[in-house]
Formats: C-alpha cells, structure tokens, sequence
C-alpha cells in the first residue's frame, strides 16, 4: 500500500514558511502548532513537521500537556525520540528560568493589567488549593513584594482582613493588588469573593492604600474586579470598579450586582 508522500516545508511559498513567517511578522503571528514546528525542525515520512506538531496538539489537547509529557509518551509519535524530547525539555526549563528571573527582577514595573495578570498566573500556576495572595506596589506601580498570605481547600479560603492590612503596612505598600485562584472551577466571584473585596477596599481607603484590584485566576481564564475591556495604567481604571462601591449593609445578589 502506497504511503502518502508529504509536501517539504521547504516547498512552501516563502511567505507561508513558518520560519520566515516569524523573521518577517514576529513570532506572535504564528500558530502553537507553527511555533512547535520550528522547534521540531522535522518531522516524520509520513508528516512535515508542521503535522506532526498538529497531530501532537490534537492528541495531548495543547502546548503544556505536550511539554509535561513523558519520552514514553512522545516516542510513540514518529520524529520524536531522545533528541528532541531532551531539547524540548531544554526548551521548557530554559522558558522556567526566563520566567523566574524577568518576574524577580529588582522593582519590577507592573504598570498595565496584562503584566500584572501575567505575574499573577506565574504565582499561582500549579496551586491545587485555593490561595489569597497579596501584590504590594508603591507610588510608580513598582513591585515591593508579594506573598501568597492564606490556604484553604479546593473550593474556598478563609482570609483575614487585618492580617492582609498588617502585611501590607509592613511592606510600606501604597498600593496593592490582591488575587486568588480557582483551582478547579471558572473565574467567576462568589458572593463571599464580591464581600471580602468591599469590606477590604473600606479597610484599605482608612489607611489611604489603594486597593488597585482582585483578580480570580482559574486553569482556563480570569476575572478582574475593576479593569475595563482595554489594557490601560492602573492609575486610570481604580474608579471603573462598580463592584467596590457597594455599601457595607447589604450583600445583593449578583443579579442586582451586574443590573439584570
């Protein structure tokens, strides 16, 4: 029986090359499956290495499974043996340590919510247990430190608001971001999450810190408790939260909350 003969990347229109697409357009413009490609470099007889990337995506559901499975795993695929599971291993330990050292860096800028939101995600990755942590920041939005303060089970966390507030104080913070996360479940606040974050915005305006946001990181998305659809200073979407203005007497259901 005739094997299907595969068409060589190195065949493609230039401009559809996967490489060339990424000097000339920037990584960014290219797929998980071109990106995995280009790090493949081949693939098998039967698959460039662009199908063989998608095929990989396909099976695994995604980039993580792929680069957290084992050689076992990954050699049943043909093109992938040793080799390339070690340098993909290389890859994801060489991503680890830029990761490590760009979010640890001295007085880091967190001055936009994506930098903000990708520094959460970092934190809080792999956390199996709901976690409330604490970002301080001082005047220039620079970070000052950060500590996950409370954990509690898979599906909620007890949070003490003077201890946030005497941690705080003792970080010299004028502004902070507090986050937790949804380990199993969708980045949707609870009538417990929307109360918490009141009660300390009060608790935080008598000590003129400035409560910047809450964010609620789930695996699959984020909830972020005042910034507005687009990525802006933090210094000009703090009056946008809604959420944060509600009065301390009366805990409304999220109907009313969201004005339905």
């Amino acid at each position: 029986m005739n094997q299907p003969i595969k068409q060589s990347i190195k065949a493609w229109p230039e401009q559809e090359r996967p490489q060339e697409r990424l000097l000339s357009q920037g990584a960014q413009s290219l797929s998980d499956a071109e990106l995995l490609a280009i790090f493949l470099r081949s693939g098998s007889r039967q698959h460039s290495a662009v199908e063989l990337a998608r095929i990989l995506i396909q099976h695994f559901g995604g980039l993580n499974p792929i680069f957290d499975a084992s050689l076992e795993e990954l050699s049943q695929f043909n093109g992938i043996a040793d080799t390339k599971y070690a340098q993909l291993m290389a890859v994801k330990e060489l991503g680890r340590r830029y990761l490590n050292n760009y979010f640890h860096q001295q007085r880091l800028c967190l001055d936009t919510s994506t930098l903000v939101l990708d520094y959460l995600r970092y934190e809080l990755q792999g956390e199996k247990q709901e976690v409330f942590a604490v970002l301080c920041l001082d005047a220039e939005l620079r970070k000052l430190h950060f500590k996950k303060l409370f954990f509690g089970s898979q599906h909620s966390c007890s949070v003490s608001i003077n201890q946030t507030l005497r941690y705080v104080l003792q970080q010299q913070a004028c502004q902070i971001v507090i986050a937790h996360n949804h380990p199993y479940g969708i980045a949707q606040p609870s009538h417990e999450d929307i109360y918490l974050t009141q009660q300390l915005k009060q608790a935080c305006q008598l000590l003129e810190i400035q409560l910047l946001d809450h964010f609620i990181i789930s695996p699959e998305n984020h909830f972020s408790f005042s910034i507005t659809r687009s990525d802006c200073k933090f210094s000009k979407i703090l009056c946008s939260a809604f959420l944060l203005n509600i009065s301390s007497n009366s805990r409304p259901s999220l109907c009313e909350l969201w004005g339905l």
